[in-house]
């Protein structure tokens, strides 16, 4: 057993412990969870800085790793989902690597659990050998084409049939986003998973999307024709881009809803009351990546919402840490504070993506993984932050 201490453990569903110790065994299982004058000093490991469970990336793009520094940044959504479009296919030896790095880089950040979406088997063999657990979403779209969907929904089963499951890691098929799911697939996808799942979908990432379901305007109209589909059949209902989603999808799920960028505090309730089981990434740097701008978390705290935080992919993102991206609303929106920032990070992905019952939380009978933020200044929050490592496996 090793019986680690540091300044500060913060075990997030209870309150921090100054001078808190935490002891785990050689599996890195939470034994006990206590405070320093409890255990002979001669008996601790000391650290300088906060202890807190490993992280997790609810949201992420494993597979597009190998196109880091391909997208302009600010560009807006619609021409970055051009170049994602066409400049993803390269050699595969070039893509199997660069996923590689971006498990290991991951690992290296402290994150035990990842919400990865896959249009395509490229992940599965990573997946299968990682520490991280997968939740692995396969993700499908016919751009509201409901007679694609029979052969839309057969060529994705089959990424889906083969993805990672088991020994720690889950997957569910998925929308890809309301404005690219047709109501024909949507009920294939319904029908697929068999409960308890996660399903995930992009939300509300920019105006135009809202724009298209309101008023049948915006971006999106030439965004359909540059890939030659017809919205000849559909009408605009007047409402935000979500009411489409929930209209749609099974709310008997956990529903994971990403960016949430143009969300509003009606959308927001809207969903919890459609689903008491409804849970909101934000990923910060890859909003101010693509569209320059990041969601309005004031909304979501006024509504007692559940936030985690995800990372987006390499095309959009810098890196795929979950610290940067805490930093990230730090800085922007500082009055959300560090410990509802933690739970964020933590738990409430945990619980997003199924996995609480063994990680988000330090807690006995857990193996959440433990990462030290060194030097760690509870009253700074983290801006001033410059390293952390898991000390689990140290």
């Amino acid at each position: 057993m090793r019986k680690i201490t540091a300044d500060y453990v913060y075990p997030v569903s209870s309150p921090m412990i100054r001078n808190g110790v935490v002891v785990i065994d050689e599996n890195g299982k939470i034994i006990d969870v206590g405070q320093r004058k409890d255990y002979q000093e001669s008996d601790l490991e000391f650290f300088s800085g906060a202890i807190i469970p490993g992280l997790v990336n609810a949201h992420c793009h494993l597979e597009l790793s190998h196109m880091k520094g391909v997208a302009k940044t600010g560009t807006g959504l619609l021409p970055f989902l051009s170049t994602v479009v066409n400049f993803r296919d390269v050699d595969q030896s070039q893509i199997m690597e660069a996923i590689k790095n971006g498990d290991q880089e991951m690992q290296q950040d402290g994150i035990v659990a990842v919400g990865d979406i896959s249009n395509k088997l490229d992940t599965a063999a990573t997946k299968t050998k990682s520490s991280i657990r997968y939740y692995t979403f396969v993700e499908m779209f016919d751009f509201m084409q409901d007679a694609l969907a029979d052969q839309i929904y057969g060529g994705y089963k089959e990424v889906y049939d083969g993805q990672a499951d088991g020994n720690g890691n889950k997957k569910s098929c998925v929308p890809h986003a309301p404005y690219t799911v047709s109501k024909s697939l949507y009920k294939k996808i319904n029908d697929t998973n068999i409960s308890p799942a996660t399903i995930s979908i992009h939300n509300q990432e920019t105006e135009h999307e809202d724009r298209l379901f309101q008023e049948k305007k915006g971006d999106f109209l030439e965004f359909y024709k540059m890939f030659n589909f017809s919205l000849d059949a559909f009408q605009p209902s007047g409402k935000t881009s979500i009411h489409y989603a929930m209209e749609n999808m099974d709310p008997g799920q956990k529903t994971l809803f990403v960016h949430n960028t143009m969300s509003s505090v009606e959308d927001i309730e809207t969903a919890k009351g459609w689903n008491s089981n409804v849970f909101w990434a934000t990923c910060p740097n890859a909003n101010l990546f693509i569209e320059n701008r990041l969601p309005n978390y004031k909304n979501f705290l006024d509504t007692n919402a559940k936030v985690c935080i995800g990372t987006d992919s390499l095309t959009s993102n810098w890196q795929l840490s979950i610290i940067e991206e805490m930093k990230t609303i730090a800085k922007f929106q500082s009055y959300v504070d560090f410990e509802t920032l933690l739970k964020w990070a933590t738990l409430n992905g945990a619980e997003a993506l199924g996995f609480e019952d063994e990680i988000g939380s330090i807690e006995t009978g857990k193996s959440p993984g433990l990462v030290l933020l060194e030097n760690f200044d509870p009253e700074k929050g983290i801006i001033d932050l410059k390293n952390w490592f898991r000390i689990d496996q140290a």
